[in-house]
């Protein structure tokens, strides 16, 4: 099951396929996502929003809480059953928020789902084992280690080496280039994929 989330963050400036997929939408990001996107719940704490979204809010939570609104959509998008997230309007805005939305990336991979997220440049992921990039030929792509260091057991289709091992807090899988029509790594850890797109 595919599940959308709409952040609260730069807008996306794409178009959104939301065929077959449960469309949540977070507190203000109904401001870029009405009438762009069809929104199947809203959802959040609403203090960066004063309107009337529709549908109405199942629940208005409490602006002191524990849980970012995106994270409270995620726990509903995997308690609905989704094993595809993809989340829109993760990136710009305060970088504290920017930084918890890649967070939520590790956490839906924990719970075994795979959940990227679309900026307007680029898109990312959380993975392990092997992984795959397919049509990025001539692009920038990064693979930094999350939640800890990163080993590279087999790569391929790209211009630059990588370490037998990534280290958490290192940087030295950033800025590599995709040359084959397929680029992979087989890492253990769990990886965090950048792809860069170029200008929108």
């Amino acid at each position: 099951m595919k599940a959308i989330i709409l952040l609260n963050g730069e807008p996306y400036p794409r178009k959104i396929n939301c065929d077959g997929a449960l469309v949540i939408c977070c507190d203000g990001a109904y401001r870029w996502a009405a009438g762009k996107v069809r929104i199947d719940v809203n959802l959040g704490d609403y203090d960066s929003f004063s309107g009337t979204p529709e549908p109405l809010p199942e629940a208005v939570y409490p602006s002191e809480k524990d849980f970012t609104d995106g994270e409270i959509a995620l726990e509903r998008a995997l308690s609905s059953g989704a094993d595809e997230i993809e989340i829109y309007g993760g990136g710009g805005g305060r970088e504290d928020h920017f930084i918890g939305n890649i967070h939520l990336l590790y956490k839906a991979f924990l719970r075994g789902a795979r959940a990227t997220m679309f900026n307007a440049r680029s898109y990312m992921f959380a993975a392990s084992g092997r992984i795959e990039l397919k049509g990025i030929k001539g692009k920038t792509f990064s693979l930094l280690p999350f939640g800890g260091s990163v080993h590279i057991m087999d790569y391929g289709g790209v211009k630059y080496a990588y370490p037998d091992t990534i280290s958490y807090g290192e940087c030295r899988g950033i800025s590599n280039i995709a040359e084959d029509e397929l680029a992979y790594a087989d890492v253990k850890g769990v990886a965090l994929i950048i792809v860069n797109r170029g200008k929108v």
